[in-house]
């Protein structure tokens, strides 16, 4: 559920002309970075241009993925493809569509996630396919921490070692699978 303000509403986060975020709800200012962890704690706000009360919630959004996509920091998440799919989609007659299809796919992913995580809980460890579910579950925190920053597990964080352990074991089920299409 998501966190609001005291009367229930959405916080209101007004942007200022000198670029500065204020939020009403703590009566301070904030950067983008604080904006992504309200996310991430699924607080409910909305982000209006304090001159003209526009809802501008959308761009600074799109400004927080693009600050990640550019800061070097790690690997970026959003493909060249992708981009460029998404890009060609604007204009076509599929543009309406997209929203609903991408809001759906990352519903049905966190879904899937949490099923998933339900099932290993409840003894999935003695099926044989346990070290595919284990990759699996793993493969899974990684696109979720991805796409879904606040979303970290309790399980403590993938090592190195444990990342190299996960590219093996998904070549390997790659091979088998290219094996078995054949």
């Amino acid at each position: 559920m998501a966190k609001r303000s005291d009367d229930g509403s959405a916080i209101v986060i007004k942007k200022y002309a000198n670029r500065r975020l204020y939020n009403t709800g703590t009566s301070s200012y904030i950067t983008l970075e604080d904006i992504a962890a309200m996310v991430r704690e699924e607080t409910d706000f909305q982000v209006v241009d304090a001159k003209t009360g526009e809802d501008i919630t959308h761009q600074i959004l799109t400004q927080i993925i693009l600050d990640h996509e550019s800061s070097g920091k790690g690997t970026q998440m959003l493909p060249v493809s992708f981009l460029r799919d998404l890009i060609g989609m604007y204009g076509n007659s599929v543009q309406s569509m997209v929203p609903g299809f991408l809001e759906a796919s990352m519903s049905s992913f966190r879904k899937n996630r949490e099923e998933l995580a339900a099932a290993w809980s409840k003894g999935l460890s003695a099926n044989p396919f346990a070290r595919i579910a284990e990759t699996n579950i793993a493969m899974m925190r990684a696109a979720a921490e991805a796409f879904l920053p606040g979303s970290k597990s309790s399980a403590a964080p993938a090592k190195d070692d444990d990342l190299a352990s996960l590219r093996a074991q998904m070549a390997e089920m790659q091979k088998k699978l290219d094996q078995l299409s054949k």
